[in-house]
């Protein structure tokens, strides 16, 4: 019996030994949040194809953000500053007869994000600033835990109240309205979540990778699941566990915690794809597709 007991402390010590420490603790919590503001919202991206601007979005919002920091105003205020800026830009770009409406927006909103970055990364700049672009889920306090439960009620609300809008968008744009539904609304309502996610999800991750929790779970769970509730609590999991994953690999490997998050979480979307495509499911690797 003793020898059995040896091999199990050998396999579990790592998996659990890191989570005594306050920082792991705090770093789990905010793990399972983006879990659940990622995996629940991203679903209904990823259904709406709005992957665009879910990877988007934080990048037009930093500038707000980085400027958000270094005067000590809310985050909240900044990011949206940031998105009021870049409407107004993108609809002057529009009226450049040479850009179409597709190239305005992906300059203005890499010029946003060129302009957070030369911010963030200014030798003025305070330290801390930077960890808007890279995130420090290890460097993150109690109160910065709590704003993030605050912030992932408020998008799990949202989404139970815009539910039915949703639901008719999502599957049958052209004949939502005849179940009461204003698609354009609905956009709206998600890129306005999509814009709340993204403060939850950047001082942990970084702006660099707030995608990766918005996106990549839901688009492992569309592989796998069927209804919408079944694929959001599929896309939770994914996103808790490939959260968890990636905090021990930064434990142990020394790795960046945000970096090596996004990484797993990422690479187990590649390998159920791969794994679909293997296994010679058509249909489920149609849906990678559209993913």
């Amino acid at each position: 019996m003793s020898g059995l007991l040896v091999p199990a402390a050998a396999v579990l010590g790592p998996l659990l030994d890191p989570w005594s420490s306050g920082i792991m603790q705090r770093a789990l919590v905010e793990v399972l949040l983006l879990g659940v503001v990622g995996g629940t919202l991203g679903v209904w991206i990823v259904l709406t194809r709005l992957s665009y601007s879910a990877e988007a979005l934080p990048h037009t919002m930093f500038p707000g953000l980085v400027g958000a920091a270094l005067l000590g105003v809310p985050l909240v205020l900044g990011g949206a500053v940031g998105l009021l800026v870049a409407a107004l830009l993108i609809a002057g770009a529009s009226r450049i007869r040479a850009l179409d409406r597709d190239t305005a927006i992906s300059v203005v909103f890499t010029a946003m994000f060129g302009l957070g970055v030369l911010m963030a990364l200014a030798p003025d700049t305070p330290p801390g600033v930077s960890e808007l672009l890279f995130g420090d889920v290890l460097g993150l306090t109690d109160g910065d835990v709590v704003t993030a439960a605050a912030l992932t009620a408020v998008v799990l609300v949202a989404l139970r109240v815009l539910h039915p809008h949703l639901l008719a968008t999502a599957f049958d744009r052209d004949a939502a309205a005849a179940f009461g539904a204003r698609p354009g609304l609905v956009d709206v309502a998600l890129v306005g979540l999509v814009a709340v996610a993204t403060l939850v999800c950047v001082q942990a991750l970084g702006n660099l990778f707030v995608a990766a929790t918005l996106v990549a779970p839901a688009a492992s769970a569309r592989l796998l699941g069927w209804r919408v509730v079944p694929t959001m609590a599929v896309a939770v999991a994914v996103a808790v566990l490939s959260g968890i994953a990636g905090l021990l690999v930064s434990y142990h490997a020394g790795t960046a915690a945000g970096a090596s998050i996004a990484a797993v979480t990422v690479l187990v979307y590649v390998l159920l794809v791969a794994a679909a495509r293997l296994a010679g499911g058509a249909r489920v690797a149609a849906r990678a597709d559209a993913a």
